[in-house]
């Protein structure tokens, strides 16, 4: 049994996670062995994310614009591609 976007799902939530981790320790006591180690693991989940949305089928070209956001763009193509057919029809008639 595969889960679908699993790879997506994965490297958007170590992406968002990796930058709070960033992010608080750049707030606080700023120690290089944490940016050294945290920040090229979240240039990689960012990388992925956006490579996982291009080669993703059922991604359309606002969701792989998307995946170019940093931080919150892997979520974000994520709840395009889960969205339901129905939800695509009402998001549409909204327009």
């Amino acid at each position: 049994m595969s889960r679908p976007h699993a790879a997506l799902r994965v490297a958007a939530a170590v992406e968002l996670g990796s930058l709070a981790v960033l992010l608080a320790n750049l707030a606080t006591v700023h120690l290089p062995p944490v940016s050294s180690l945290v920040g090229p693991l979240h240039g990689c989940a960012y990388l992925i994310v956006v490579v996982a949305a291009a080669r993703d089928p059922g991604c359309d070209p606002i969701g792989k614009a998307l995946a170019w956001l940093p931080a919150i763009g892997g979520l974000l193509v994520l709840r395009r591609l889960t969205r339901t057919p129905r939800d695509n029809a009402a998001s549409d008639s909204l327009r």
